[in-house]
């Protein structure tokens, strides 16, 4: 699989879905997102590259994922 970067929003959410399923991601902090983001497998990109906005839109693709 391709390296993920920040801008694979979409990419990176389904991989945290997988790796937690028993979250609900309307109720993460983005503190954790950022920290579970930067411990997928094949994330590489700079921590300081992320900001509110792509936590967020992360975040949103994660729960349309979860509700199909």
């Amino acid at each position: 699989m391709n390296e993920l970067k920040w801008t694979d929003v979409l990419d990176i959410a389904i991989e945290l879905d997988e790796a937690h399923p028993d979250v609900d991601p309307r109720t993460i902090r983005f503190t954790d997102l950022h920290a579970w983001v930067m411990a997928l497998e094949n994330f590489n990109d700079d921590p300081e590259h992320s900001n509110e906005k792509i936590l967020e839109a992360i975040q949103m693709n994660w729960i349309e994922e979860r509700e199909g």
